[in-house]
């Protein structure tokens, strides 16, 4: 009887969880977009005042209090397009934590403008279709422990 309790309330909680809410992103995808176009965006929007790529050098003269952040390189973990969606329409989502606070935040915020009223969505699109292969995954080698851990036979 407990057992077949125990596997009710499992069933409930996973059947509940996947559901995902009214909340869920589930569902909502983007159009892919065009890299060049997305390159182009980059520098129109003014983007590169404040960021660089590896093929976008940051403006000398328009970099805003000092900040100068590269976009792209070896990362930990996968940039997915969702990842950068959410970078560039909310920017104060997460905030890197390898800047000193008061160069890319103040008050806890992001201190990147908000572009949401003066980018389209076809340039949102063909901007994180650019951005996206900037960045590759660097394969983290796990430390083997021997003896340590496991008694020596």
């Amino acid at each position: 009887m407990k057992y077949l309790l125990k596997l009710s309330v499992l069933i409930v909680f996973f059947a509940l969880t996947a559901c995902g809410g009214k909340d869920s992103p589930r569902g909502f995808s983007l159009p892919e977009g065009d890299a060049n176009a997305g390159k182009a965006s980059f520098v129109a929007l003014g983007c590169n005042a404040c960021h660089s790529t590896p093929d976008v050098a940051q403006l000398e003269d328009a970099a805003v209090g000092g900040i100068s952040v590269a976009l792209g390189g070896s990362v930990s973990q996968v940039k997915t397009y969702a990842d950068l969606v959410t970078s560039v329409i909310n920017p104060s989502h997460r905030i890197a934590k390898s800047y000193l606070g008061e160069q890319v935040q103040l008050n806890g915020e992001s201190r990147m403008r908000n572009y949401n009223d003066v980018m389209t969505v076809k340039q949102l699109t063909d901007l994180v279709t650019y951005l996206q292969p900037h960045y590759t995954l660097r394969v983290h080698h796990r430390t083997v422990y021997t003896g340590y851990y496991y008694p020596q036979k």
